[in-house]
């Protein structure tokens, strides 16, 4: 039994767990818990960005990039709020992090102190974060802290990873009590889950006797870190790849067998294979609206038309959108293993297989490629979409970190990126908050300092955090930021045109007597902090600036003029009820039986 404050328990549990960066911001609730950090300086850094959701979004980012957990510290009240959206980006992405909060001393719970929400519970900020964190956590004694941050370790890392909240009164911080300390957790990847053997052997068959067979992963592969297992089944049994934006670069997707993402912005190779497909092996992928079409037969898939088989680790997407033929709760790691061992054990080497499947695919890429490449050679101002990305595919070395905001930008980069590794495309998917991106950046920066780390995001996105800016600058953290510039909330600009004839309202930005397009100089908004700004209004400049503010190991922005009413090409569809859907623009819906 040792004599300890609760700060010095919280400080030694994040030098014992190894997370090795707080992202937080000062405040009356936390100051006790900051000096007990000013202990640990040397073995957990603090980071203390302009705002908590960039916080958040840091922590998301590191992890993302490292697979190890950060953390967050927040105040009492406002501040802890701030972390909300962030935490949700998190949460539904499957990220992990420590969220700490401060909340009102013990001895005034339910007095309404400055800063308690004690509307329906005393001290109830964790029923604020209970919707967007796997599990909250509250010790109100000293004696609990150990216990209760062994407990949130593990669920934080876990199964399907994802945020934890530990609200610890202030109070807390200071007082001292004797406590049994509990043993390191540390457990990210170090437990697997596996298939039955008679799963596994039932999924080699279901394999082996498909004659178009395709592989659909998700996130899921990315965590379990299974890049390598899912190549080598891919190319031992010539099966193509889709990807989620969040499984990107688990193969090469220079690869042959890769065919891009799928759904309303996928590629068309992609939507053609999901289409064709009479075998689909999901891993690690939730069959969300976006990748599935909104659920419309022939879009996207064709169940229960296509055999489905469903592997991941999170029991509740199992059946979740789609009834599997076949469903398994695993690890992707441990599942692609075993499916690869049954494959030695009966002598498969595999070889050239499916030459005619593998010969459709080809033609559907063909077709693809033709119809895009004017777009991606023709140079006008402002730009075409197409050339930021083709540049960014030139420039950028096959190590590089991208993150992406939400935003018409996304779009084009989830239908023409290639990503060539894991962990090195970050998106905010399931939850789609703006501010992630420009924020995430920094953590993935922390996470891979020796890495080229670069953020594509939209005018109105950066513009919710700018001090992402001055973080930069202050911890000396060499990020490029490229904003797309094209003056409006221009997905839902996009919407509008769609689906309310052109009535534009409250998408736009525009300012000044004649209502002329609005932004402020971002570049000049990034000297003022520090940060090297370049403007780019010519698609024949993109290239060589992004080389050189990549080049320069200095924090740096680039405002691209982006050419607004060039949207991406719709391959599949997307549904918001009740507004009927579009038909794709290339390529169209197909069902085996023509409806």
């Amino acid at each position: 039994m040792a004599l300890k404050k609760g700060g010095d328990l919280i400080a030694e549990f994040l030098v014992k767990e190894k997370i090795p960066y707080v992202f937080g911001i000062c405040g009356h609730g936390n100051v006790g818990l900051l000096d007990a950090l000013y202990k640990v300086r040397d073995d957990v850094k603090l980071v203390s960005p302009r705002h908590e959701q960039t916080a958040a979004h840091m922590a998301d980012g590191y992890f993302r990039v490292s697979h190890r957990p950060a953390a967050t510290l927040t105040s009492t009240g406002p501040g802890s709020a701030n972390l909300i959206m962030a935490l949700a980006v998190a949460q539904t992405d499957s990220s992990a992090v420590f969220s700490i909060t401060a909340n009102v001393p013990t001895s005034q719970f339910n007095r309404g102190p400055f800063q308690e929400l004690n509307r329906h519970h005393q001290a109830d900020f964790p029923n604020v974060m209970r919707p967007v964190v796997k599990r909250s956590f509250q010790p109100t004694r000293v004696e609990m802290l150990p216990l209760a941050m062994r407990q949130a370790a593990m669920t934080m890392t876990s199964g399907r990873p994802g945020p934890v909240h530990l609200d610890v009164p202030y109070n807390l911080f200071m007082e001292e009590a004797e406590v049994n300390e509990e043993p390191a957790w540390a457990g990210f990847n170090k437990r697997r889950s596996g298939a039955s053997e008679e799963d596994v052997s039932r999924a080699v068959d279901m394999m082996l006797a498909a004659e178009r067979p395709a592989l659909f992963i998700g996130h899921g592969v990315t965590l379990s870190e299974a890049g390598a297992e899912l190549t080598a089944l891919a190319q031992r049994l010539s099966i193509p790849v889709i990807s989620s934006p969040n499984g990107m670069g688990c193969l090469d997707m220079r690869d042959p067998l890769s065919v891009g993402f799928i759904g309303r912005n996928g590629a068309y190779p992609a939507n053609q294979t999901g289409r064709h497909a009479d075998l689909v092996i999901a891993i690690g992928g939730r069959f969300d609206d976006r990748s599935a079409s909104s659920w419309k037969p022939g879009y996207s898939w064709n169940f229960p038309w296509t055999k489905l088989i469903q592997v991941d680790v999170d029991h509740a997407e199992l059946g979740r959108n789609y009834p599997p033929d076949l469903g398994i709760l695993a690890d992707a790691k441990a599942f692609l293993i075993q499916i690869l061992a049954e494959l030695d054990r009966r002598g498969i080497s595999g070889g050239d297989r499916l030459p005619a499947w593998r010969a459709s695919i080809e033609g559907w890429k063909a077709e693809w490629a033709a119809f895009v490449k004017p777009g991606f050679e023709a140079h006008q101002s402002p730009l075409r979409p197409e050339r930021i990305v083709a540049d960014c595919r030139k420039v950028m070395p096959d190590d590089a970190i991208m993150s992406f905001d939400s935003g018409i930008h996304h779009n084009w980069f989830m239908q023409f990126w290639e990503a060539r590794r894991p962990q090195a495309m970050l998106n905010t998917w399931g939850y789609s908050g703006m501010g992630f991106g420009p924020s995430a950046i920094l953590g993935a920066k922390l996470a891979a300092p020796d890495r080229p780390c670069v953020s594509v995001c939209g005018d109105g996105g950066f513009t919710m955090v700018p001090h992402v800016l001055c973080t930069a600058v202050e911890y000396n953290i060499p990020v490029v930021w490229v904003v797309w510039n094209n003056f409006a909330w221009g997905a839902i600009r996009d919407l509008q045109y769609a689906y309310f004839d052109g009535r534009e309202y409250g998408t736009a930005f525009y300012a000044g007597p004649n209502n002329e397009p609005y932004n402020p100089d971002f570049a000049a908004m990034a000297r003022s902090c520090g940060v090297d700004g370049y403007t780019v209004t010519r698609s024949e400049d993109f290239g060589d600036t992004l080389k050189a503010a990549v080049a320069s190991n200095r924090p740096a922005l680039i405002d691209v003029h982006v050419d607004a009413n060039i949207r991406p090409p719709g391959t599949g569809s997307w549904e918001l009820p009740p507004i009927p859907p579009k038909e794709p623009q290339f390529g169209a819906a197909w069902t085996p039986d023509g409806r």
